[in-house]
C-alpha cells in the first residue's frame, strides 16, 4: 500500500479531529459529574439539616413529656406526636350518641346512614358519660386505677374515628365533668363531703365530685387530652357545674379547697386551665349550660354564669329544651307547647348578654328531639326551633335525645348535599 503526502495529510487531520473529539467529550463528562456531584451533594446537606431538625424536634418532644410527666404523674398523658394540622370548624348540626349506640353496629350504623341523607353534619359522642365510665380502653394511669374502661363500647376508637372522617362527620367528645359517681367511688377524698360526715349524695343518690378539687380538673383534662389524640376535633364538657338545687346542698355539704372561691369563679377557672391544658393538641373547646343561663342574672347557685363562662370557651351551647322551662316562663303556661316562641326569646336573651362581653363564644345551642310532658314532640317541633335559631343568625345546633332516636323524616326529605 502507498502512502501519499495527500493521503497522508488527511490522516493527520482525522486523528487531529479525533483528539479534539475525545478531549472535548472527557471534558463533558467530567463536567456533568461534578454537577451530579454537586448536586448529590447540596441534597444530602438539605436532608442532613432535616433529619437534625427532627432529631431536635423528637428530643424536644421527650423533653417536655419528661417535664409533664413528673408534673402530673397518673394524670400525664404524652403531647402529640406531630405538629397538628389546623382544620375548619364547620357550622355544626350534630346528634348525641351514646356510648352504647357508638358501640353497637347496627344501631351506630343507622346514624351514619342517616347523616348521610341530611344536612346533618356531626356527632357528640360520650367519651366519659353521666356515670362517669370511659366509652374505650384508655392508657391513662388514674383512669386505669380508678377502673373507668372497665365497660369498654367502643373497641376500636381510632378505626372508629376513622370511619366519622370517611363520612365527613365531625367527632366532639362529650366529657361529663363533675358528675361522676365513678370516681367518687373509687376515691371518695375527690368527692363533695357531708358536713355530717361521709359522702355527699344528691336525690337520686349519686355522688358529685368535688369542684374545687385540682385533682378532679387534672383527670378530666386528661381524659380530654387523651380524646384529642384519639382523633376527636372538639372537646365538650357538660355537667360542668355544681348540683342544682343550690341552697339545700349547701346547707347539706362541704367542698375541701374552696378558700372563698365562689362558684362561678370555680366552674369558669375550670374551663380556663383546661383550654390552657389543651393548647397543644389542636382541639375546639366548648361547654354545655344550662338553658336558664341565657336569661338569668346570677349563676342560680350552680357556678354557671353566661357572662363567666363564654368568653372561656370557643362554643356555648345552653340546652334551652321547651320543656324544662317552668310555666310562667316567657308568659307561658307550657313553655313546651311553644317550641319557636321558647327559642326565639332563649336566644335572644343570650344575644343581649353576648353584646355586652368583649370576648365570647359563639353560641351553638342544644335543642329538643324527645318528647317530655305535653305535647308530643314530632319532626314539626323540632324545625320550628332551628327556624327560631335562623331567624336570629344562628346556624349551628345540636339534636338531644337520649335513646338517639332522632326525627329523621325531618331532615331526610328535600334536603340539598350541598348543605353538609
Amino acid at each position: 500500500m502507498k502512502w501519499t503526502v495527500k493521503g497522508s495529510f488527511l490522516l493527520l487531520i482525522i486523528c487531529a479531529v479525533s483528539l479534539a473529539f475525545n478531549s472535548h467529550s472527557s471534558t463533558i463528562t467530567y463536567s456533568s459529574q461534578s454537577l451530579y456531584r454537586e448536586l448529590f451533594e447540596e441534597k444530602q446537606a438539605i436532608n442532613d439539616a432535616k433529619r437534625d431538625k427532627e432529631i431536635e424536634r423528637r428530643n424536644e418532644w421527650n423533653r417536655r413529656n419528661e417535664v409533664l410527666k413528673e408534673t402530673l404523674k397518673e394524670y400525664y398523658v404524652p403531647l402529640p406526636l406531630d405538629k397538628q394540622n389546623s382544620f375548619d370548624v364547620p357550622v355544626v348540626k350534630g346528634i348525641y350518641v351514646t356510648g352504647n349506640t357508638a358501640g353497637t353496629p347496627k344501631y351506630f350504623n343507622h346514624l351514619i346512614d342517616f347523616l348521610d341523607r341530611s344536612e346533618l353534619n356531626a356527632m357528640v359522642i360520650d367519651v366519659k358519660d353521666d356515670n362517669g365510665l370511659i366509652t374505650y380502653e384508655s392508657n391513662i394511669e388514674i383512669v386505669e386505677s380508678a377502673e373507668a374502661d372497665r365497660y369498654v363500647r367502643i373497641q376500636d376508637i381510632k378505626s372508629f374515628i376513622q370511619t366519622l372522617e370517611n363520612h365527613n362527620i365531625y367527632p366532639i367528645a362529650r366529657v361529663v365533668t363533675f358528675k361522676d359517681s365513678n370516681l367518687c367511688n373509687h376515691y371518695p377524698e375527690f368527692a363533695i363531703q357531708k358536713k355530717s360526715g361521709g359522702i355527699w349524695r344528691d336525690r337520686n343518690g349519686v355522688p358529685w365530685v368535688n369542684p374545687y378539687d385540682k385533682r378532679v380538673w387534672d383527670y378530666n383534662v386528661a381524659i380530654a387530652k387523651e380524646a384529642a389524640l384519639n382523633g376527636f376535633k372538639e372537646i365538650q364538657f357538660d355537667y360542668v357545674r355544681f348540683p342544682e338545687n343550690g341552697s339545700k346542698v349547701d346547707a347539706e355539704a362541704f367542698f375541701p379547697g374552696k378558700n372563698d372561691v365562689s362558684k362561678e369563679d370555680c366552674v369558669a377557672g375550670f374551663l380556663a386551665y383546661a383550654r390552657q391544658q389543651l393548647k397543644d393538641y389542636n382541639v375546639v373547646i366548648s361547654a354545655d349550660v344550662f338553658g336558664l343561663t341565657t336569661s338569668a342574672d346570677d349563676d342560680m347557685n350552680i357556678g354557671q354564669k353566661w357572662e363567666k363562662i363564654s368568653p372561656t370557651v370557643d362554643y356555648i351551647s345552653p340546652m334551652i329544651y321547651p320543656s324544662h322551662y317552668y310555666p310562667g316562663n316567657y308568659g307561658f303556661d307550657n313553655p313546651n307547647a311553644h317550641p319557636y316562641e321558647v327559642i326565639d326569646r332563649a336566644v335572644k336573651d343570650a344575644l343581649k348578654k353576648d353584646a355586652g362581653l368583649e370576648k365570647k363564644a359563639v353560641i351553638r345551642p342544644w335543642i329538643q328531639d324527645f318528647t317530655l310532658g305535653s305535647p308530643k314532640y314530632t319532626g314539626e317541633d323540632v324545625l320550628k326551633q332551628i327556624k327560631a335559631l335562623n331567624d336570629n343568625g344562628i346556624q349551628g345546633y345540636m339534636l338531644w335525645n337520649a335513646g338517639n332516636v332522632y326525627s329523621e323524616n325531618a331532615f331526610t326529605a328535600d334536603i340539598a348535599p350541598s348543605t353538609k
